[in-house]
């Protein structure tokens, strides 16, 4: 697994955010919110032009999980099933992986590990995975996910 230890600050924009929203476990729910966007999608893309794909999640005070996509407007119209937000972003600490998705569990242990050992300062805001690349078109060992942690 190829991680990067240390942080970089980001300020990530904001942006148009379509998303299926899960609660609980993220191993019992994350997959299971993917599926359910993939579904949806060709139909999103219909009438939004899709520009990007992320997951945004919170541990407190309950497990939420949101797979989604960027768009490049507010959608006129969203297939059933399927959320909006205008995500305002801010500032994050960013972590990058590079490689497997399947990474993504230790990678974000070892993120939260150093967010708790160096005591960097969290604001209260979703956690995001951002998949900088396409899995359809990339080596799954090139797969590269920005991990960024909200930060004051």
């Amino acid at each position: 697994m190829k991680l990067t230890e240390t942080p970089d600050i980001v300020n990530w924009p904001v942006n148009h955010y379509v998303f299926v929203e899960k609660l609980g476990p993220f191993q019992e729910t994350a997959q299971k919110a993917w599926q359910s966007l993939h579904e949806c999608t060709p139909q999103l893309a219909k009438h939004s032009k899709i520009t990007g794909h992320m997951s945004l999640y919170q541990i407190q005070p309950q497990m939420i999980y949101r797979a989604g996509v960027v768009v490049d407007a507010k959608p006129t119209s969203l297939p059933e099933g399927l959320q909006y937000i205008k995500f305002e972003g801010g500032k994050y600490s960013r972590f990058i992986l590079t490689g497997s998705y399947a990474n993504l569990p230790e990678a974000c242990g070892k993120v939260f590990s150093i967010v708790e050992n160096t005591k960097l300062p969290m604001r209260n805001d979703f956690f995001i995975e951002n998949y900088v690349n396409d899995p359809k078109t990339t080596a799954e060992d090139q797969l590269i996910t920005e991990i960024l942690i909200p930060t004051k």
